[in-house]
This record gives structure tokens, sequence and C-alpha cells, in this order.
């Protein structure tokens, strides 16, 4: 009897001390962040996922009532952005505006550079999906992927064309496409968006992927051409650009973007975040902005849903690298 009694007190004393941490954890989130959010961008001011990032960043310090501060790092195809939230402190107060192209694409492309974004950092939210696009300077006589395809085969290595770095969506894509058609055509890796928009419009360079961010008012005011868009939706902006698919290429990836912070961040603070950042993508302004951006509607994910589409995403794009033998520039 005297046993028992002991084993139900230890019982209880445990179911509290469980119950008491808990709400520990449930307070320390609640009391978090307790000082300016860093969220930091691996790419250029203006690139889509800058606007995309900037918009949830004043939003969400509206809602936690705490400044989030947007830090650019571009380069190395996104690791310098990623290096530096993985040497972080685990707080919730440094994160990622991660891409598929900084992430899940690179990692398929470099498989040497031993991280798993499923594991080595925590998913936190999905935000946006959509494709970018192809371009060419004006001079190039192309109107169309066909004839830019045919164009190129008839000039073996004589065009280049620029994406913003090794194993971003451009990258890929146009890899891709080489292994399709046959084309011969070098690839220039560049810091981001801007540069190639310049060096586009000016002839630096003939052929280019760009964002619609960026992009749009080129091809508005006919410094460029786009050619082809490789999301499965054609753009609200340019409605008569159709897409690869639609072109008779049909591209089995797509583009992403969502936030991820540095291993060992709270459960509790991962999940109020992915809470509020869900309701934050829901609002009629950031709807409205994804359909001006040409990105799908935002639909809420779980932390693991954003996991799983890590893991998912992984796979399809390592198959397409293995598949069209793409080899790290």
């Amino acid at each position: 009897m005297m046993q028992r009694r002991n084993f139900t007190k230890a019982a209880l004393a445990a179911v509290a001390g469980l119950s008491l941490a808990g709400m520990a954890t449930a307070q320390a989130a609640d009391a978090w962040p307790g000082k300016p959010i860093r969220l930091i961008v691996p790419g250029l001011p203006g690139a889509a996922s800058d606007v995309f990032a900037r918009a949830i960043a004043e939003r969400l310090g509206t809602v936690l009532k705490q400044q989030v501060i947007v830090d650019n790092r571009p380069g190395a195809s996104g690791m310098i952005a990623t290096k530096a939230v993985m040497q972080s402190p685990p707080d919730g107060t440094t994160l990622l505006y991660a891409t598929a192209s900084s992430t899940v694409m690179l990692a398929a492309l470099k498989p040497d550079l031993g991280i798993d974004f499923s594991k080595d950092l925590v998913p936190v939210a999905a935000t946006f999906f959509g494709g970018v696009l192809l371009a060419v300077n004006p001079e190039v006589p192309a109107k169309n992927l066909k004839e830019l395809v045919a164009l190129v085969k008839s000039r073996p290595n004589e065009f280049s064309y620029a994406s913003w770095g090794n194993g971003s969506n451009g990258h890929l894509t146009m890899e891709w496409l080489k292994a399709q058609t046959g084309m011969q055509i070098q690839h220039v890796p560049y810091k981001g968006i801007s540069p190639i928009l310049i060096e586009l419009s000016t002839g630096v360079v003939k052929v280019g992927w760009v964002d619609l961010v960026g992009g749009l008012p080129f091809i508005q005011n006919g410094k460029i051409r786009a050619i082809a868009a490789n999301g499965a939706v054609r753009s609200s902006q340019l409605p008569d650009l159709p897409t690869m698919s639609e072109q008779g290429f049909p591209f089995p990836g797509t583009g992403w973007q969502g936030l991820l912070a540095p291993k060992g961040t709270p459960p509790a603070i991962v999940e109020r975040l992915n809470g509020e950042i869900n309701k934050i993508l829901v609002a009629p302004e950031m709807k409205e902005l994804a359909a001006r951006l040409n990105v799908e509607p935002p639909q809420s994910r779980s932390v693991e849903q954003f996991r799983a589409l890590l893991v998912h995403d992984l796979a399809v794009w390592k198959k397409i690298v293995a598949d069209a033998k793409i080899k790290a520039d």
C-alpha cells in the first residue's frame, strides 16, 4: 500500500514537473523576442525575395511589437547568408529568408556542402511559391523559347547566359534545358538580379534569368525582352508571356521562399513564428502582393509540412541535376 502511495506521489510530481516545464516554455515564448529580430536575406535589395521579406518583416514587427531588420547578405549562392544564420545564437532573433535556390537547389548541385537544410537549420514557415523569367537583350532576334534554342544551337558557344549564382533557379533550369536540347551556352554567375538587369539591358550578356520584381520595368520599357517563365502559371503582369511548359519544354521544378532559424531554436518560438507568419500570409494585402508578383496565393503550412517540403524538393532537384548531368561551375 505504501509503495503504491509513493508511486502515485512520484507520478504526480513528474506530471507537475512536466506541466511547470511546459508553462515555462510557453512563458519564454510569450516573453520573446525582447530585442530586435534580424531577418537575413541571401539576395540584393530590390529582388523578389527581398520585396517579400520586407513585407513580412514590417508586419511581423507590428505583431511582435519589436523591430524586424532586413539584412541583405548576397553572394556564394546564398551560403554567406546561410552561414551567418547557422552561426547565430538559437534564440529566435536571427532568421534566414531562404529560397529554393539558396537551399535545396544548391544542396542538389553541391552535395559536398555538408548541410542538410531540413536538420542543420530549423524550418519555420514557407511563404511564397513561383517561377522566374528567361530574358534576352533586344538585339537577340529570338521572340520565344523555341527560337532562342534554335538560335543558340546554330551558333554554339557564341552566347553566354546570366543567373544569380551557381545552384540558383535560373542556373539549374537552363542547364536542364541545355540537356534537353543540346544547346551550348556558357553560364555566368552574378551576385544578384540587379547587376544582371544592367548588363543584360546594355548587351554585356545577351541571355539571362531575372525575377519579375526587378525585371518588369526593364521589360515594359523595352530594355530587355522576356522569352519564357519557368513557373507553373503565367504572370498577371505579363499575361502574354507563356511558360516553358506551354512552349513545349515541361520543366518539373519550381521555386519557393520561406524562413529558417538556427538549429536549437526553441520549438515554442518556432511554432509562434509559424503561426504569426501564416496569419500575415493570408491577409488580403499579401495575397494582392503575391498576385502582382506572379506567385501562387499564400497558404498556411505547419512547421512539419515545411520540413517535408524541404526533403521532397531536395529529391526533385537531385533528380534534375542527375538527369541533366549538371556540374557546378
